[in-house]
């Protein structure tokens, strides 16, 4: 009965190639298809057909607490020299109670494009969090 529930959010787990895999939050999971307008003059409609185009893939973002000493987002971010850049292959697992994986989000040839410190704020009261945006080409659902 309990497959009958959606899956909770909370727990999951990122395998990044990066040494702490601790993430508070991922979004960006994200794949559209643009469509493709056409219009033949000989058509007796006076409207575009729609075909499917090319895959879009939106970038993804990843949250972690910061940890002093742990600048690895900073670093792979480095990496980027001219045309080239340091590209990982990630899975998001989002994992049951058993902490087994249900699904998994393969995301196939990332980079970093955008790294971001926390907002600091003398009245927080909040942990310190930064975030990197990915790029990549290509994103795989496995949901057995």
């Amino acid at each position: 009965m309990a497959e009958l529930y959606p899956l909770p959010v909370f727990h999951f787990v990122v395998q990044w190639g990066g040494t702490r895999v601790g993430f508070s939050e991922v979004s960006g999971l994200t794949q559209e298809v643009q469509p493709i307008e056409y219009r033949d003059g000989a058509l007796p409609e006076y409207s575009t057909i729609k075909m499917p185009g090319l895959k879009k893939y939106s970038n993804v973002t990843l949250k972690r607490g910061i940890i002093a000493g742990d600048n690895e987002f900073f670093n792979w971010l480095n990496t980027v020299k001219l045309n080239t850049v340091e590209r990982r292959d990630l899975v998001i697992s989002l994992l049951n109670e058993e902490h087994e994986p249900v699904m998994n989000w393969k995301i196939h040839n990332a980079f970093p494009i955008k790294v971001e410190g926390p907002g600091l704020k003398a009245s927080g009261n909040e942990v310190a969090i930064e975030s990197v945006e990915l790029a990549h080409e290509g994103l795989e659902l496995q949901n057995d």
